[in-house]
């Protein structure tokens, strides 16, 4: 291709581009206003829709401003009115301050011419007291002057006349409480007295207790005299295991096929003496046989004793003991005071207990039920040191019986001070049972010593003359001498030698103490 053909074609090239540049400008230009033209019309459009947005606005801001004004203008005509009417309250408590203030100004009036009357009050009561001081002193001169008067006429001071004055009222006195004492305690004795003898009679009547006193040794008879020496055996070895197994003294003597069996407890004689009885009539004699016959004996008496104190509690009623205690109210069989059967003076104390409660409208029940335990420490106090009453309550206690029960056991000795009606029925009761004749033993040198103790400590007291215990101890007569005492302090006397025996003595039941004062005149006729 030659260069003009190339200079052509570039030359064309470049006038189609520039036809196709020109071309493109026309076009991008008439774009441009239409471009322009929808834009001027969008605008055109768009302020008039903001100016009817604009009045639409500005007539909803009227109306909110028509409507606020309107709630202003309310609220300032209430407010108007409220000022109003709380001016008016004003002005009404303006006029009762006012009206308080005129009747306050009146009190105060009132006030100032009470004050005035009562200063004038004073000045009078100052005035008169002046009056009355000048009449006291008026008076202590002439009181000082009499005293001194009296003084120079008796030949007394102030201070000895007062005490004699008061001596002489101290025994008027004391003459009149003697007196007035005597009487009503006279009284009371006299019905109280009346009461007990009517409980204590029919007590006595509806029990009949014939227990006497038993001996602390037993005898076994013997089928011969052949069967002493066997029972010694060879060297004494059978006495001595019989005697070891059991706890219990055999005397061998003279008296004809008669064994003594010798111990305090009677427990252990009963198994001495069974056991003795199995050997007899078995024949077979000796150390080993002797311990088996002792502990079946002592087996089988743990079953006795069982049964006998059921039938203890079943004789006087009593239910729901512990069986431990039954067992040692079985033991209380074979134990002794005074020589007098401990469970039968238990089941006489019962039996008493239980009238005496009936007749003071009491629980019988409970009543039964201390009097049959109130001994129940002497079971174990050969164990356990103490007084046996102490021991009881702590058994007591021990198998849940309740406090009365517990209460009542501790106190029918005086260990601790009786509390309750009950304490005193189980002392009334046991004493009962304790003092009748033949219940129990005592040796006469202590019969003899408890009269002289009892005579003794009435003699010590100043008065008395003589002294004479009577009935068995139960009852002392004192005289005293006439020039000492007077028939009101006799009364006095009386009670201050009861109280010093029941401070220095122990005695069963009570000793009734009678004071007696006579005065005799003598004259002989020559």
């Amino acid at each position: 291709m030659s260069f003009l053909s190339i200079l052509l074609i570039l030359v064309g090239a470049a006038i189609g581009a520039a036809a196709g540049y020109v071309l493109h400008k026309a076009i991008e230009s008439r774009r441009l206003r239409d471009a322009k033209d929808l834009a001027e019309r969008i605008l055109d459009e768009a302020r008039k829709e903001a100016q009817a947005s604009k009045k639409e606005s500005l007539l909803q801001a009227q109306d909110e401003i028509y409507n606020q004004k309107k709630e202003l203008e309310g609220e300032y005509k209430e407010r108007e009115r409220q000022l109003k009417s709380k001016e008016g309250k004003l002005a009404d408590k303006e006029v009762k301050l006012a009206e308080k203030e005129e009747r306050l100004e009146s009190k105060l009036e009132k006030l100032a011419q009470k004050e005035i009357s009562v200063i004038d009050f004073e000045k009078k009561l100052t005035k008169q007291e002046r009056l009355l001081a000048d009449r006291d002193e008026v008076i202590v001169q002439r009181e000082e002057e009499q005293a001194r008067k009296l003084e120079e006429i008796s030949g007394l001071t102030q201070e000895e006349a007062r005490s004699r004055i008061m001596q002489d009222i101290e025994d008027k006195t004391r003459h009149e409480a003697a007196k007035m004492v005597r009487t009503i305690e006279m009284e009371a004795r006299e019905m109280a007295d009346k009461k007990a003898k009517e409980i204590l009679a029919l007590s006595i009547q509806r029990y009949a207790g014939d227990y006497v006193a038993e001996q602390t040794v037993t005898a076994v008879s013997l089928p011969s005299e052949d069967m002493k020496g066997r029972i010694i055996g060879r060297e004494g070895r059978n006495i001595r295991a019989l005697e070891a197994a059991t706890g219990v003294d055999l005397i061998i003597d003279d008296t004809p096929e008669t064994v003594i069996l010798s111990a305090y407890s009677p427990l252990r004689r009963e198994i001495a003496k069974q056991a003795l009885e199995r050997l007899i009539t078995d024949g077979r004699i000796h150390p080993a046989r002797i311990e088996d016959i002792v502990k079946k004996v002592e087996q089988e008496m743990e079953v006795k004793l069982r049964e006998i104190g059921e039938q203890a509690t079943f004789d006087v009623a009593v239910h729901g003991i512990h069986p431990d205690i039954i067992r040692l109210l079985g033991q209380l069989h074979y134990r002794t005071s005074f020589s007098q059967n401990v469970l039968q003076h238990s089941l006489e104390v019962a039996s008493l207990c239980g009238i005496m409660a009936a007749e003071l409208g009491l629980d019988e029940k409970k009543a039964k039920r201390a009097g049959l335990l109130h001994d129940i420490g002497k079971a174990v106090d050969h164990e356990v040191e103490g007084p046996h009453a102490i021991i009881g309550a702590d058994l007591a206690k021990k198998y849940a019986e309740s406090k009365e029960i517990i209460h009542a056991i501790a106190a029918h000795h005086e260990d601790v001070p009786p509390k309750s009606i009950l304490a005193v029925l189980v002392q009334a009761a046991d004493s009962l049972s304790g003092a009748r004749p033949g219940a129990r033993k005592e040796l006469l040198e202590n019969y003899v010593k408890r009269l002289e103790d009892l005579e003794n400590v009435a003699k010590d007291v100043e008065g008395v003359s003589k002294a004479f215990a009577i009935q068995a101890g139960r009852e002392i007569r004192v005289m005293v001498d006439a020039d000492k005492v007077t028939d009101d302090n006799t009364y006095l006397l009386c009670k201050d030698i009861a109280h010093k025996i029941e401070e220095n003595l122990t005695y069963p039941g009570q000793i009734k103490v009678t004071v007696i004062r006579e005065k005799r005149a003598v004259e002989y006729a020559k």
